[in-house]
């Protein structure tokens, strides 16, 4: 039996930020993912995707986020549960909860937090006859690492901000980058928007609205797409034929625990993004409530506020007074290494 303080179901970015600020008010974490690694979709599906609304990065590529968020956690020494699914949720008479994955681990905390994201996924696939065929053969539903593509002819299809930040960073690795999207209207953010707008005026990327892939050809892999643009049909050569409609979320297990669900999402407190069962948490894209954004900052907000509501529920009658927060090994004015204080939580009974 695994105890800890808070059990995180979900080591996403979330999740690993969860660790941090639990950390500071000395509570112990564990996590259970059922992937094989920490980092949820920055690292399973998207590690060389540049993220640009992390706080202080101006950009950060989505691997690098999580090396950093397992960095910053590391001296709070969390524990890990990788490649297993949380299946049931038990309530014990002390208040307690068991968690047990699908290999019969067993965890018990006071606290579980959801943190999920969108929980298990599968890609979004248009409808073309034979694109099975072409699967790992030059069809890819996620990118992991943008040198595959390097001096390749790709085309790219859909709307969101996915389709567009693809794009425009590999405008400057392929050869030749084609975006194709049905509308001529975009689901993404208008810099976005502007910024294909931009390369494609210099050439750097074909865009082709309103059309579709419709067809792909090759024999064995992948050597060409058909874009059907209103009744008119173009054969383009094409290496990579890459299609970012999304994903199609499943709360899987979680999904049977007794929470208020809407709309594939767990409903939430804002106080504390406490779920109708008290002592269990969602936090991140798990989570809905009025004005909701899946935004990863968004996130780090709703992990700190619950792990201040964590505190009173583990330590009834106490009540603490966060000092500061700085980091250790802090250089110092006159050039020095010096040793920083980490966090310092009073706790006055």
């Amino acid at each position: 039996m695994i105890k800890t303080d808070i059990l995180i179901i979900g080591a996403g970015p979330t999740g690993l930020f969860t660790v941090f600020e639990a950390g500071l008010l000395k509570l112990k974490c564990h996590l259970i993912d059922a992937l094989p690694q920490p980092g949820g979709q920055c690292s399973e599906i998207y590690p060389k995707k540049p993220i640009y609304d992390i706080p202080g990065f101006p950009e950060i590529l989505a691997g690098d986020l999580t090396k950093n968020l397992l960095e910053q956690g590391k001296q709070f020494k969390p524990g890990f549960t990788l490649g297993e699914r949380a299946e049931t949720i038990d309530k014990q008479d002390d208040g307690s909860f068991i968690v047990t994955t699908n290999k019969g681990t067993k965890h018990q905390a006071p606290i579980v937090a959801i943190a999920g994201g969108l929980g298990s996924f599968e890609p979004r696939k248009p409808l073309i006859d034979n694109i099975t065929n072409y699967e790992d053969r030059g069809v890819e539903y996620f990118i992991k690492d943008p040198e595959v593509y390097r001096d390749k002819k790709v085309v790219i299809s859909g709307g969101g901000d996915s389709a567009l930040d693809w794009s425009i960073f590999l405008a400057d690795i392929a050869s030749e980058v084609t975006l194709v999207h049905r509308r001529n209207e975009f689901r993404g953010a208008l810099d976005s928007v502007e910024k294909v707008q931009e390369l494609k005026l210099l050439g750097k990327i074909n865009l082709v609205t309103p059309a579709e892939v419709t067809a792909l050809h090759g024999n064995k892999k992948l050597e060409g797409v058909t874009i059907t643009s209103e009744g008119e049909k173009l054969l383009l050569e094409a290496d990579h034929f890459i299609p970012l409609f999304g994903l199609s979320p499943k709360l899987g297990p979680i999904g049977d625990w007794g929470l208020e669900i809407e709309k594939n999402a767990i409903k939430v407190d804002t106080l504390d993004y406490q779920t109708n069962i008290p002592g269990v948490f969602a936090i991140g894209d798990v989570n809905t409530y009025e004005g909701k954004l899946k935004l990863i900052l968004c996130g780090f907000h709703e992990a700190t506020l619950m792990c201040q509501s964590a505190y009173k529920i583990i330590n009834p009658g106490k009540k603490y007074v966060l000092k500061y927060t700085t980091v250790s090994g802090v250089d110092g004015f006159d050039g020095t290494r010096k040793e920083a204080p980490k966090a310092v939580v009073q706790a006055i009974n």
